[in-house]
């Protein structure tokens, strides 16, 4: 790109509104933008710009109409379906120096940040407020990522997923117009929900340059508890057990055997190798004490063959470090190889069938893999390893991740619980979606007629 003659004058004119050091076509830094954390195959970006600001990201869409070129959001790059891959080339936005907690408003339970705060810096300023933020995703990803995918993670079951924990956004259109998609109330019956458009959209409707999220009070008191029983469908039942009995719980996740096997070698753990619920509960001391006594009584009437709690944070942080760092242990202990991770949710009524088909389609593709779920909510992970060089792998692969999908949207769920579409997912949105995709392309070229804004993604 940059050896036509239309590249060097974008070139130019991008150095002139950003600043000539944060623009760049250096060899290392697009390869850095090439790729997300995925098998999917990378392609080089051929400019990289790091705006700071809604004025610049507005300046930098702009001028790629100007010129025709595609502009692609990115924050971590921790994505998992390609949605941040730049496969038409172009230019890559870079949030990285956007990255400030802007305000927060704890009398409103409210913080206002850019979209290249990540997590963990937000979870770190919103103690200061005895705050926390809800969506942990287990990746230290940013939030306007986290937006763009409409991410969720193990304590979706208590609070909710991104969708739930936004505001307002504010948006910069591919006209460079810019918007806000919401406002400052708890609630509102006024216009069409914005939010709700834009959040999960992947980049392909606007580049958020601010985000407005709801916060709440760190709880009282914390309870974390792994179980170990005989079978997934035993898990499954003490899990919709204890939420029908009304147990405060905010995280239940599914470990299958593999999956154990492999955190035991890499977090230097000792659990045995059988399908294992890791548990936390939230609340107040005197309450939590009764619970933990009733989800006892539960969990054992269900074949649970041990539990353990963990009340100090050394030891929660070591349980749930060994669960957020799974797919790091196959990744780890596969050299060589790459990681598919599957994301299906169903209805929580189906899960146990579903893992358990899961299960049997990963001994039939002959492939390592192991399974982990957001249990509470029906959303379940094949981690599974391949080789990206072999076609034979990739095919396998293939089959197997069509398998659970068709099982998962035959039973009422959806192809992707959380990690969103990219061009991973967009073979199954017509199955998905039906006669409402086409809605989805009417939006889409409303506010993108040109398709300057990640082209190619969820929408083909």
């Amino acid at each position: 790109m940059e050896g036509t003659q239309v590249s060097v004058k974008l070139l130019e004119e991008l150095r002139e509104v950003l600043a000539e050091d944060r623009v760049t076509t250096n060899e290392t830094i697009l390869e850095q933008h090439s790729s997300d954390e995925s098998y999917h195959t990378p392609y080089l970006p051929d400019i990289v710009v790091f705006p700071e600001n809604a004025d610049e990201v507005r300046d930098t869409i702009k001028l790629a109409n100007k010129y025709d070129a595609p502009v692609v959001p990115y924050g971590y790059g921790s994505s998992l379906e390609a949605s941040v891959i730049p496969q038409q080339g172009g230019i890559v936005i870079d949030f990285a120096n956007m990255n400030r907690v802007l305000e927060v408003r704890e009398d409103d339970f409210l913080v206002k940040v850019q979209p290249g705060v990540t997590r963990s810096q937000l979870e770190k300023e919103l103690k200061k407020y005895g705050l926390f933020f809800t969506v942990d995703p287990g990746a230290d990803a940013t939030l306007g990522g986290m937006a763009a995918t409409n991410a969720s993670g193990t304590t979706s079951v208590k609070y909710g997923i991104m969708r739930d924990s936004v505001r307002d956004l504010e948006v910069v259109l591919a006209d460079g117009s810019i918007i806000h998609t919401g406002s400052l109330a708890a609630k509102s019956s006024s216009g069409y929900n914005m939010n709700g458009l834009f959040v999960g959209s992947e980049g392909t409707l606007g580049c958020f340059t601010e985000l407005t999220l709801k916060v709440i009070g760190i709880p009282e008191h914390i309870m974390a508890a792994r179980a170990e029983f005989v079978s997934v469908d035993d898990a499954v039942d003490a899990v919709i057990a204890i939420m029908q009995a009304g147990i405060p719980i905010a995280r239940v996740e599914l470990v299958d055997e593999e999956a154990i096997k492999q955190m035991n070698l890499y977090s230097d753990t000792d659990y045995h190798e059988v399908p294992t619920l890791f548990l936390e509960l939230h609340g107040n001391k005197a309450g939590l004490k009764q619970d933990i006594t009733f989800m006892e009584e539960i969990v054992r009437d269900m074949r649970c063959r041990q539990i353990e709690f963990e009340t100090d944070t050394a030891g929660r942080n070591k349980l749930w470090e060994a669960r957020h760092n799974a797919a790091y242990a196959f990744i780890h202990n596969h050299p060589g190889r790459k990681q598919m991770v599957t994301d299906v949710c169903v209805p929580i009524s189906e899960l146990a069938g579903a893992v358990k088909d899961a299960r049997e389609a990963i001994g039939e593709s002959g492939l390592s893999g192991g399974i982990v779920g957001h249990v509470g909510d029906g959303n379940y992970h094949i981690l599974l390893m391949l080789d990206p060089g072999n076609p034979d792998d990739i095919e396998r692969a293939n089959q197997l991740n069509e398998r659970i999908v068709g099982y998962a949207l035959e039973r009422g769920g959806t192809c992707t619980g959380e990690h969103g579409v990219g061009t991973g997912k967009q073979k199954y949105q017509e199955r998905e979606h039906g006669h409402a995709l086409s809605v989805m392309r009417k939006i889409k070229r409303v506010l993108d007629p040109d398709d300057t804004l990640n082209p190619g993604k969820i929408i083909e």
